[in-house]
């Protein structure tokens, strides 16, 4: 391509939103164009990144016997209402009516589609396993859209799903889709991680997500010291704590402790680790019909993890209780304990079950108990797992320590079982002979989120490093002197030669100062650039490594020689 002929718009100005470096430096170098909040065009470079991505999926999909269709992006809300899922997704799934007042929603994803597609049409055990897979435009109506294409409205995603006549199948699909997966990241030049996850509203068990590991990554994850194991804090697991403080000595009492309702205070005023106090955090749960209040119970020195506390309470959200509800409720804010259960629900963190020598509210304005041994409701309380893990937890498979890192979610697999095809009665019949619902597994994976992702890793205060895999063009010829004929005959002769070699290459011909053209080409990143200067009347030509951010000199006549074998290592 030459660049007097390129659709190319690079600007000096990021967006007044743009914070993260993806988002800046993809609308600087002409890859992006906003249209409107969470909604933005592809301009050719970006094109030319997406269908490399793309090729790589397809590639990777087809090693492992997936087939590739295309699901209608306007999707009948009757199947949404049979899944059951067209009030538990909430706002962001965007309804609208047609002419003739039929009710339709723009897929967010495609679940009930694909099991519409299947259902009917694949009736034995004999055509088991099935693996399909699309490549498609989604739309979810985010109420905060931010991050360029990280958080948009609108994004390309490929979505999967598999269909099996037994469990161990799916155990084996679900594996040849992580190392699928895995080979993905790795051709695109990623370092990233394989975590367990929250399979959120989408359903399932064996969650994992794919995590670009960046800075900037809106996820946190619990990372092992010692083995591979990763988690998103909204799912990780902890083991038993390595030490633990000296428990204090105390029969079963209850104590007057005067306005003392902070962990903090109970701790000072008993002279104990927070470890032996438990907190009590009041939440309104809120369900698909209705809402209570629950009181979720944890030792004091942990956090409530949100996303768990939802998952025990099979909620659709939880938010905050005023202390006039908790006391129009018949509750005492700042000294609620788990022994009384009748004035609302209680969950209780796995990790206080039985445990033996804590300091509780008493329910009872102005005090508390202590020496309270939790084994005396274990057989009536509910307990989950509720606590965020803390850096220095061990892990929960070694005795590594856990590390909190960030990462970019640009993957997510899971095992659906039987719960859409259930719903939407997709069966087929056994080896007897007998209607069985199919199970099934989803592998998903953010096309457009990877584009930015790519950038977020690889990226300095001049613009884009793109990959080898992902670069748009891996090499750019630049001359710095128009006139001059020895310049030109040389970028020519070189573009021409790459081009031959199958090498994606650009040429910019554009009659502009060398100083602009550097700028532009290093905002947009080519992995190479062959500058020809003046050092060409000495023989010279210098081949700039955006990686590394070095130039190499070269000999004039040994620069194609050079440039292959760069692109190769």
């Amino acid at each position: 391509m030459r660049r007097s002929r390129a659709f190319i718009p690079t600007v000096k100005e990021a967006p007044s939103d743009a914070t993260l470096a993806s988002h800046v430096y993809l609308s600087r170098a002409g890859f992006i164009s906003q249209v409107a909040s969470g909604l933005y065009s592809y301009m050719p470079l970006a094109k030319i990144v997406i269908k490399k991505i793309e090729n790589i999926i397809n590639e990777e999909m087809a090693r492992v016997g997936a087939q590739e269709v295309e699901l209608s992006f306007v999707t009948p809300a009757e199947l949404w209402a049979e899944s059951g899922r067209i009030e538990k997704f909430g706002k962001e799934l965007l309804r609208f009516k047609d002419r003739k007042e039929n009710l339709f929603v723009l897929g967010p994803t495609h679940e009930e589609m694909m099991v519409d597609l299947v259902r009917n049409r694949i009736t034995s055990y004999k055509n088991l396993p099935l693996n399909l897979y699309q490549i498609k435009t989604k739309f979810r109506d985010e109420a905060r859209p931010r991050f360029g294409l990280m958080r948009g409205r609108e994004f390309i995603m490929k979505d999967g799903y598999s269909f099996h006549a037994s469990y161990e199948d799916l155990d084996r699909e679900f594996d040849a889709m992580e190392a699928a997966y895995k080979r993905v990241l790795t051709r695109l030049g990623l370092d990233f991680r394989i975590v367990e996850a929250d399979s959120g509203a989408i359903g399932g068990t064996g969650s994992k997500e794919l995590m670009v590991l960046a800075d900037s990554g809106e996820d946190t994850i619990a990372v092992c010291s010692k083995c591979e194991y990763g988690a998103n804090v909204e799912a990780a697991k902890r083991s038993e704590r390595a030490s633990i403080p000296k428990a204090p000595k105390a029969e079963f009492n209850k104590f007057f402790t005067p306005n003392i309702k902070s962990i903090e205070e109970l701790s000072e005023f008993f002279k104990v680790d927070s470890y032996y106090t438990i907190k009590s955090v009041a939440k309104r749960v809120i369900y698909e019909e209705g809402s209570e209040i629950v009181l979720f119970f944890i030792r004091g020195c942990d956090t409530l993890q949100k996303v768990k506390a939802i998952n025990a309470t099979d909620a659709l959200d939880i938010a905050d209780v005023s202390e006039e509800e908790l006391v129009e409720a018949g509750l005492v804010p700042g000294f609620m304990g788990p022994l009384d259960q009748t004035k609302a629900k209680h969950v209780i963190d796995i990790d206080l079950k039985n445990a033996m020598d804590m300091i509780c509210g008493a329910n009872e304005s102005d005090y508390h108990y202590t020496g309270v041994n939790l084994s005396v409701i274990s057989e009536v309380a509910y307990f989950a797992d509720l606590a965020e893990v803390n850096e220095g937890d061990v892990c929960p498979y070694c005795d590594g320590t856990l590390s909190f890192t960030k990462g970019i979610e640009v993957g997510h697999i899971f095992k659906l079982g039987t719960k859409y095809s259930e719903a939407l009665k997709a069966e087929y019949l056994d080896e007897n002979g007998k209607t069985t619902p199919f199970i099934m597994g989803t592998y998903g994976m953010g096309v457009s989120r990877l584009v930015a992702a790519i950038i977020e890793q690889h990226h300095d205060e001049r613009g884009c490093i793109w990959t080898k895999e992902s670069a748009p063009y891996m090499v750019n010829v630049m001359f710095s002197n128009i006139k001059d004929e020895a310049q030109v005959a040389l970028a020519e002769e070189l573009y021409a030669e790459l081009q031959k070699n199958h090498v994606s290459v650009m040429i910019d011909d554009r009659k502009e100062r060398f100083g602009f053209k550097m700028n532009d080409a290093e905002l947009i990143g080519f992995p190479f650039t062959i500058i020809i200067g003046k050092e060409l009347e000495n023989g010279k030509v210098e081949i700039l490594d955006r990686a590394k951010n070095e130039k190499i000199s070269v000999e004039r006549d040994d620069v194609f020689i050079k440039i292959m074998e760069l692109i190769k290592r």
